[in-house]
């Protein structure tokens, strides 16, 4: 080893350290900035009146009619997105086919597409002026302004999520395990149950995780198609805005903690499955 490469390795050596140590920095004033500062300025907030306010904020009785709005349109929306991701992934990572990289970029749409666009095009298809409004009226079926728009938009924004979790861990996997199981005699639904599913369990619980978190977050692509209606067609992050439009900011940051404690147990679930099945997941993730 020459000289000059004796002199250039200490000095690498000497600054990983440091550059360690800002990038650490960088992240965690990043973080607090972005992330935990806003968040614990929310919880402040919500009890800036007292405890009292908070609850009577939260038992209003348009928040609760927007709580379980917002928990139904998620009850159905989450669902619809599973079997879909699942189907989609199968497809995708196991079989060859033409349209597949077509498909792969489908899926990704929603993440380049604005919410409100989405919104809008349910109102262009739905609408009273729409594609099938006329024939809509005639049968008495409510779409836009109703639960179903909401249902719709919510399904748009959201089904990607399982999907793309799904996509590149059954990739990694390969098929054959299930072209073992099918040699032996199984049938498509006995693979996909006994072989399939165990192997994506996991991934398949972190994406209706976070399926579930976007539903109930979702605001631009339910607010065009939902109305606004208090009491009938506002969702949880409707009624926040609905709150800050009268000027009641305690009423609007109770809202807000409530939905921000729903994204928290979220994560809190996805971390505690984590490590609860640490070893589980690193060994599928060897295979």
């Amino acid at each position: 080893m020459s000289s000059e490469q004796n002199a250039v390795r200490p000095a690498a050596t000497t600054a990983a350290p440091a550059l360690r140590g800002l990038l650490i920095a960088i992240t965690i004033v990043f973080l607090l900035l972005v992330l935990v500062l806003p968040l614990v300025s929310v919880f402040v907030a919500a009890f800036t009146k007292g405890v009292p306010a908070y609850l009577a904020a939260l038992s209003d009785r348009y928040t609760v009619a927007a709580i379980q709005l917002t928990l139904f349109i998620a009850v159905v929306a989450v669902p619809v997105n599973l079997v879909f991701g699942v189907c989609a992934a199968w497809a995708i990572a196991k079989f060859e086919f033409k349209g597949k990289t077509l498909l792969t970029t489908l899926i990704d749409l929603p993440f380049s597409v604005s919410p409100v666009i989405a919104g809008l095009v349910y109102v262009l298809i739905f609408g009273a002026q729409g594609w099938f409004g006329p024939w809509l009226k005639d049968h008495d079926i409510k779409i836009i302004f109703a639960a179903p728009g909401m249902i719709l938009a919510t399904i748009f924004v959201t089904f990607p999520f399982v999907a793309r979790e799904l996509i590149p861990l059954m990739q990694d996997q390969g098929s054959g395990e299930e072209e073992a199981a099918i040699s032996l005699g199984a049938s498509g639904w006995q693979t996909f149950w006994r072989v399939t599913l165990p192997n994506i369990r996991w991934g398949l619980l972190y994406g209706v995780l976070l399926c579930n978190a976007r539903a109930m977050g979702e605001f631009g692509a339910v607010s065009v198609v939902s109305g606004l209606i208090r009491g009938k067609t506002n969702t949880l992050p409707l009624q926040i805005q609905a709150f800050y439009d009268d000027y009641d900011l305690a009423g609007a940051f109770a809202a807000a903690s409530l939905l921000a404690m729903l994204a928290l147990v979220t994560l809190a679930v996805k971390t505690l499955l984590e490590w609860r099945y640490a070893d589980q997941l690193a060994a599928r993730r060897g295979h």
